[in-house]
């Protein structure tokens, strides 16, 4: 179980990274849009690319972001019932949560999106609006940021898998999330 929980604190570790990076991808998105919507409406510009990579921005805010919430417990839950539940009765849940939906859709959408990327690569795909930015890209982020979120719903099964051998408590698994 060790190597194992060493696994899951690399694996935290990883998306910690990737989570502080696209930090800073919401302050471009956020001065890219008001640039544009200077640029649109003070001085009469426009730029397709500039939409675009507006676009670009939020999705990887988005797709690279997920993981990172997952690690710190940001996603939406039903308090109401999750709250009152002991602390092994809601590792099992979120155990088998993990384990039969979460694992199973982000390896399906990162292995199914990966042939979008592959042949939007190949044939250099491009946006079809004029100025419009390549689509490769964006279109390796998806699989990308699936990648991610399983990584690290495998780090948070270990976890869960770990408090139910009583390796870990809860406590110690919050005070890591915070870290």
């Amino acid at each position: 179980m060790k190597r194992l929980l060493a696994l899951a604190h690399a694996i935290d570790a990883l998306n910690d990274g990737v989570g502080r990076f696209t930090r800073w991808l919401v302050l471009a998105a956020v001065l890219i849009s008001a640039g544009n919507a200077v640029a649109r409406y003070g001085l009469d510009l426009s730029s397709n690319a500039w939409l675009e990579i507006q676009w670009y921005l939020f999705a990887l805010i988005f797709l690279l972001g997920a993981a990172y919430t997952l690690r710190h417990n940001g996603h939406v839950r039903i308090d109401v019932l999750y709250g009152r539940w002991s602390v092994r009765t809601r590792a099992w849940i979120d155990l088998l949560g993990t384990l039969l939906f979460l694992l199973p859709v982000c390896a399906l959408i990162a292995w199914l999106s990966w042939r979008g990327f592959e042949a939007a690569y190949a044939s250099g795909e491009r946006s079809p609006d004029a100025g419009g930015l390549l689509r490769w890209p964006i279109r390796l982020a998806i699989p990308v940021g699936f990648a991610l979120l399983l990584l690290q719903g495998v780090a948070e099964a270990i976890k869960q898998a770990a408090i139910l051998a009583g390796h870990l408590s809860a406590t110690q698994e919050a005070a890591e999330e915070t870290v």
